[in-house]
């Protein structure tokens, strides 16, 4: 009988302090078993009315015509819209005066009503507050960084993956954004950054300044509202007939729909695919991350590989560090194994210190065990970045978008402009 070489466990034998994911200040809804009810269909309600940006190029042609007008006029409305973020008909004047109003009226509809907007960071970093056409609220955050804007976008209003650390779960999931109400939140930041809103474009380097990231991180699971979401970017990335971004600047982030990754990883647009992970374990996960009752740890992982190997973009792991819940050295290197398990050069992770909501008591990692965090990985070959959090201030960070009482009662005082 020969003797077999003893496995060395990831997990010590004396176990580190270990806090429990709970809900606070709120009751997690459940399903019939008792389980924490993961909405995936959107309640049925009425959506937007139809948008220029919610149009194929063809369709749109098509709407004009409709309209008694040569098709070429689709076109002087994509320029307004997408070069010069104007959804105004005052401002076009190459459109003929008569029926002017009607043409941009029935293309461009007004599909977000400013509620309020909070800065910090010298006005670096701005929160929006917007309210839609049937009184639902979503936000966006705009951040200024060295040498690119980045804005975060809303996918859904609400979120129905109920993860108990994250504010915006807290109400459930009210309805899908329809693909135009995304890209309009596009399109409003940089009609607020080329009015100087974000410091004169002049004083910061040209006068061309715009939105160059966008990341799929707001309100939301971007890939449980998964059409609308790819409709969007397609018009993002559209040079011809839309924002003309680049693919490489939008990131797509998702708690792990893995049926959904799979088709992401199949449609040839090189987005970045960001996995919020948030443990490597599924003892912890099942409990931090309710989709993780679905598909497991080892199942997201693997289809984030997929991503790689189909697209040749690097993937980005989130995972937001909570003291004395996932942020021991042990669940460092585990994650460590698991990705290298799955080979070199595919990965990235940003680890990211919890935003607390107000009243938490749940709070961030202390910074010694966030950096021996970081260094673990790194030196067992992750390349890992602590990520910077922009926002906190105005709950504007990640895992800090809600809409709140106060938000509601400044909402109810303004009207939906039309």
């Amino acid at each position: 009988m020969t003797e077999s070489t003893p496995v060395r466990s990831t997990i010590p034998r004396e176990t580190p302090r270990q806090v429990r994911p709970r809900t606070e200040g709120w009751t997690q809804k459940v399903d019939a078993e008792g389980k924490p009810l993961l909405q995936f269909a959107a309640p049925k309600k009425g959506m937007p009315p139809a948008h220029l940006a919610d149009m194929t190029p063809e369709q749109r042609v098509d709407k004009v015509k409709s309209l008694g007008l040569p098709g070429f006029r689709a076109g002087q409305l994509e320029k307004h819209y997408f070069e010069h973020y104007t959804s105004d008909a005052a401002q076009m004047t190459d459109l003929p005066a008569s029926g002017r109003d009607e043409l941009v009226h029935e293309l461009l509809p007004n599909l977000l009503t400013e509620v309020r907007r909070l800065e910090t960071d010298r006005g670096d970093t701005i929160k929006f507050l917007w309210k839609l056409h049937d009184g639902a609220l979503v936000e966006s955050v705009l951040m200024r960084y060295p040498g690119r804007i980045t804005l975060c976008v809303s996918s859904q209003a609400g979120c129905g993956m109920n993860c108990p650390f994250c504010a915006t779960g807290q109400a459930g999931l009210t309805r899908n954004m329809s693909a135009a109400e995304i890209v309009e939140q596009v399109v409003r930041a940089n009609r607020l950054i080329a009015d100087g809103g974000l410091g004169d474009p002049r004083r910061v380097g040209h006068a061309d300044e715009r939105v160059t990231n966008i990341v799929f991180m707001g309100m939301g699971e971007p890939l449980a509202n998964y059409n609308r979401v790819m409709q969007a970017v397609r018009t993002m990335v559209d040079k011809k007939h839309g924002l003309g971004m680049s693919a490489r600047g939008i990131t797509v982030s998702t708690v792990g729909l893995v049926p959904a990754i799979n088709k992401l990883a199949a449609e040839d647009i090189p987005v970045t695919f960001a996995l919020s992970l948030h443990a490597p374990d599924d003892h912890l996960r099942d409990e931090m991350i309710p989709i993780n009752s679905r598909w497991k740890v080892d199942e997201a992982l693997d289809a984030a590989r997929g991503y790689f190997e189909k697209t040749g973009r690097r993937v980005s792991i989130e995972y937001a560090l909570i003291k004395d819940m996932n942020d021991h050295a042990w669940r460092a290197d585990l994650l460590a194994s698991k990705l290298n398990d799955r080979g070199r050069g595919w990965v990235h992770v940003n680890p990211i210190p919890l935003n607390p909501t107000p009243g938490s008591v749940w709070t961030a990692s202390e910074p010694d065990v966030q950096n021996e965090f970081v260094r673990r990985l790194n030196e067992a070959g992750i390349p890992t970045t602590l990520r910077d959090t922009r926002g906190k201030e105005i709950d504007g960070a990640c895992g800090q978008l809600v809409a709140t009482e106060e938000d509601r009662d400044v909402a109810a005082t303004v009207p939906v402009v039309d």
